[in-house]
């Protein structure tokens, strides 16, 4: 979760739905049985909710990648689990999420299935994200759970394993909670686990849905022979997909200035947003600071130094800093440059209008066809950006864009986070009402089921199950996603990762993020200022910390010092480079997509 609003606010993925609702099964005709003779006994009847279950899978849970017969049996095992809970008189749930179309495919169709096959009813609310982190925050304030059950960001995982509030859900599928889980769940297969693993090495929350940060770019226009030529006449080397962010500012500059326009529209070759909302605080945790090397090498994040810049113990335990006078990075050399990069892009590259923007806002834009690439771009978009009749939509439905590997900064080195995941995962209170905990626990292991997971997937495109991924489903739906399948398949998105254990209050730490960002926007301050100013704020919220004391891993700061002590080229904080702008480099597409197919990251 972010720390106010909603991420972005998608409409539901009908198009794809109905390109692959019948992938992977076979229609099989009605056949009328013959009247059984008077003198045979008739087979059982199947209870209500193995009907139930047979009609929803027929109906609604294809492709799948269990057979219909297993799909039975998975099933059969949440009925026999929720007659036992209906028999301590848990007859209703109720959950929350941010608003995404996964999640509403999960609130409108399967939360009804979940209801009519085990007889519990979900009550799935869908609210705006940062009304999910403000509820969990109070409901962690207060003691008591507001909700059975929460789908919130692994970002908050470091937030969790601190508070000692949340579920352990390690020790809990082999105690209290053995009775409820599926064996069937399969944890190994789910793609997203070390991103919600606490620094003790146990599981505190279950993936639900993940989606990444890319590079996003119009390869029809790539491949214009005329606009190769010029470019490489201009520049030297290949018009392609930046490997660095020098060749993603030429390409920008190329396409904005030189180009100027496409069919008679003007063409831009970036696209960001400015806003003063809560929405450009996740545009710097997310993508600019990592991206540009903040950190210190590691995966999935960073160590000692993560991509907030925050120092913790060479353990992981124990934040001691964001400012560079404590060790940290968050006003670092590095830091500073991905501001003033992100400020100078979108003041020279991007619509006028992008300044002004929120990220719901800015998000449809690429889809309208006058962007040529954008460096940070999320994959929950391809659902709105494969629509029938959208100018970056070719006649055949086949997409006009790729989606790549985000370039890297000048700062950034082999080893580090090449980029940010959204990993929403379950969530459950450990002080919870017990029966309720167990009724919730089952309903987020029926819809991350492989019995429903891969029709999940299809809808919504944020993919969880390493089988799902590798089925034949997304196989056949590969040409239309850009690109998509492609990396999910590949080593890159285990390079790509969310917030880390650093973090030790999410939802206090990252409302500052985007006050100082903004000043910065603005020109009220310097991005060395702004950045400064924000160093200084998370110490204090730490050192609070630090004081009020925490469950698991409190703060303890470093003394404040001279930051040249920590300024380094060994490791964050990285000292200033004398040249921020090397020859750009670009890669041929179709040989990173090759990369992908043989293994490799890039």
């Amino acid at each position: 979760m972010k720390s106010a609003f909603s991420k972005y606010s998608l409409t539901a993925l009908g198009a794809v739905v109905l390109l692959l609702s019948a992938c992977g099964k076979k229609e099989e005709p009605v056949v009328a049985a013959p009247a059984a003779p008077a003198a045979v006994t008739a087979a059982p009847a199947m209870s209500g909710g193995e009907a139930a279950a047979k009609k929803w899978i027929d109906a609604e849970f294809q492709p799948s990648t269990l057979t219909k017969d297993q799909q039975t049996v998975e099933l059969k095992w949440f009925i026999d689990a929720a007659k036992k809970l209906q028999a301590k008189g848990v007859k209703e749930i109720s959950v929350v999420s941010e608003t995404i179309s996964t999640h509403e495919y999960e609130s409108k169709t399967l939360a009804k299935a979940f209801g009519e096959i085990t007889g519990i009813n979900v009550k799935h609310d869908l609210i705006g994200e940062g009304d999910v982190v403000e509820k969990l925050q109070t409901s962690m304030q207060s003691g008591k759970s507001i909700y059975d059950g929460w789908i919130s960001d692994s970002d908050l995982i470091g937030t969790h394993y601190r508070y000692g509030k949340i579920l352990n859900l390690t020790d809990y599928m082999t105690g209290a909670g053995k009775e409820w889980t599926n064996p069937g769940l399969d944890l190994k297969d789910f793609i997203g686990t070390s991103f919600t693993t606490a620094p003790d090495g146990k599981l505190y929350q279950l993936p639900d849905q993940q989606f990444a940060n890319l590079y996003w770019f119009r390869a029809d226009l790539f491949a214009k022979p005329e606009l190769q030529a010029q470019f490489k006449t201009k520049y030297g080397y290949e018009l392609g997909v930046p490997l660095n962010w020098s060749a993603y500012e030429d390409i920008a500059a190329f396409f904005t200035n030189d180009v100027k326009n496409i069919d008679g529209k003007p063409i831009y070759g970036h696209m960001d947003y400015g806003k003063k909302d809560p929405s450009l605080g996740w545009r710097f945790t997310d993508a600019w600071l990592s991206m540009a090397g903040t950190a210190d090498i590691g995966i999935p994040n960073g160590k000692p130094v993560d991509e907030w810049g925050i120092r913790a113990s060479a353990d992981g335990c124990n934040p001691q800093g964001a400012s560079v006078s404590r060790g940290g990075a968050t006003n670092s050399p590095a830091a500073v440059y991905a501001l003033t990069k992100y400020i100078d892009w979108m003041k020279k590259y991007s619509p006028k209008e992008a300044i002004g923007m929120t990220f719901g806002e800015a998000g449809p834009v690429p889809a309208q066809g006058q962007i040529a690439q954008q460096i940070f771009w999320y994959t929950a978009f391809t659902a709105d950006m494969i629509k029938p009749g959208l100018p970056v939509v070719n006649a055949d439905g086949t997409p006009k864009w790729r989606m790549a590997p985000g370039p890297n900064g000048p700062y950034w080195k082999q080893g580090m986070q090449n980029g940010y995941q959204d990993v929403g995962s379950w969530t459950f209170f450990k002080d919870h009402d017990a029966d309720k905990v167990a009724a919730a626990w089952l309903y987020a292991q029926f819809v991350t089921a492989k019995t429903t997971s891969l029709k999940k997937t299809i809808v919504g495109l944020t993919p969880i199950r390493e089988s799902d991924i590798q089925s034949q489903a997304m196989t056949d739906m590969a040409p239309k996603l850009g690109g998509l399948v492609e990396f999910y398949r590949s080593p890159a998105r285990v390079a790509w990762t969310p917030t880390g254990t650093n973090v030790p209050d999410y939802p206090k730490l990252a409302q500052l993020w985007w006050k100082n960002v903004a000043v910065a926007v603005t020109g009220e301050k310097t991005p060395q200022a702004a950045m400064d100013n924000l160093a200084d704020e998370m110490d204090e919220v730490m050192t609070r910390l630090e004081r009020a004391g925490m469950a698991n891993c409190p703060p303890k700061m470093n003394p404040k010092g001279d930051p040249a002590k920590y300024l380094s080229d060994k490791g964050a904080p990285w000292k200033k480079l004398a040249n921020e702008k090397p020859k750009g480099e670009t890669i041929n597409y179709d040989a990173l997509l090759g990369a992908w197919k043989a293994g490799k990251v890039r």
